[in-house]
């Protein structure tokens, strides 16, 4: 296996992709919107990858709810965004932290059923005033501690759905001025600052089996590289004051946050102190760039995938329509989806 995770063109493998994983033999794969049809669809993409690849390899997902849900009505409940948890949490602590873990619940009942055994959620940055939109309700509220504690609670129903949980984007994208998808934020707020608000947040979820870094500046600790790309955030940030031990992915590479081709920007991450990293937009001449870089899975990050994937656990039995009706009586003071029904 080597270090990097890849995304797909299109609802069915190409020959060309077919040849590209077995030669390449990425540790896992990401779905996205472009890749899903419908349930039976999606079902057969998934496991054709595993075929190909020759083994249980782990299927990732962005399925937060909101705005970022790839598994949509009609064929899927609509699920809410973070920060409906976190207004509840307002009014009702218990009920937001059972709610969360419930939601998370039955998403990961949802994407296991079409053979998707990753969600990238929880969402832990800390928005501040003044911040880009980008995270927003995608974040499940403004302090650090009651983002934890949601968070922790969303990461426990994925885990009890037979899903594994990446904790993002660290060591925090609350406070970023512009969307890293299109240019580089860079955030100036004292090392002090980040350290009880931004970081403060992602402490407690520091023994979650995933995690993807930001691609944000921050000038206070390095002032010359995003953190994904920087071995002094990742080394004393990430690593030492978050204390954070598992798997480490990049986010996409793509993005126009960084600089540099594809190939740079594989090494620039591995070279910093990510385990694997991600590409996500199914061009297969950067795809097979980010695999010409990217190394063997090897050592510390082998076994730091290893233990990930070990905590890989069934699913404990569900009455759906029971545990759906539950979800919408505890969110029913402040949510109700627009389509279908969670």
């Amino acid at each position: 296996m080597r270090a990097f995770i890849t995304g797909l063109s299109g609802p069915a493998l190409s020959e060309a992709e077919r040849t590209f994983l077995r030669a390449a033999e990425p540790w896992g794969l990401i779905i996205f919107q472009r890749n899903i049809t419908d349930p039976p669809a999606l079902a057969r993409l998934t496991e054709e990858c595993r075929i190909v690849l020759g083994r249980d390899a782990p299927i990732l997902i962005d399925q937060e709810g909101g705005r970022v849900q790839r598994l949509k009505p009609p064929h899927w409940p609509e699920y809410p965004p973070a920060a409906v948890y976190g207004e509840l949490y307002e009014r009702d602590r218990a009920g937001a932290l059972a709610a969360a873990r419930l939601g998370a619940r039955l998403m990961a009942s949802d994407l296991a059923a079409e053979g998707v055994d990753v969600d990238c959620m929880p969402v832990a940055d800390v928005p501040v005033p003044g911040a880009d939109a980008v995270i927003g309700d995608r974040a499940f509220a403004t302090d650090p501690e009651r983002v934890a504690a949601l968070a922790g609670a969303f990461a426990e129903g994925l885990a009890d759905g037979g899903v594994l949980p990446v904790v993002k984007h660290l060591p925090g994208h609350g406070r970023a001025t512009a969307d890293s998808h299109k240019e580089l934020p860079v955030v100036t707020a004292e090392r002090a600052t980040l350290e009880t608000s931004d970081f403060a947040a992602f402490r407690p979820l520091a023994g979650l089996p995933l995690a993807m870094t930001a691609h944000v500046v921050f000038t206070a600790i390095d002032p010359m590289a995003p953190a994904t790309t920087s071995a002094v955030i990742v080394r004393d940030v990430i690593r030492g004051s978050i204390g954070f031990a598992g798997l480490l992915m990049s986010d996409d590479l793509s993005m126009g946050a960084l600089r540099g081709s594809i190939a740079e920007r594989t090494r620039a991450a591995i070279a910093a102190g990510c385990d694997v990293v991600l590409h996500c937009n199914g061009d297969i001449n950067e795809m097979e760039a980010v695999a010409a870089e990217a190394p063997a899975l090897a050592g510390t990050s082998a076994r730091r995938a290893e233990a990930a994937l070990a905590r890989r656990k069934p699913a404990q039995p569900l009455d759906l329509v029971a545990k759906r009706a539950e979800f919408s009586a505890l969110l029913g003071a402040v949510w109700e989806p627009e389509r279908g029904t969670a």
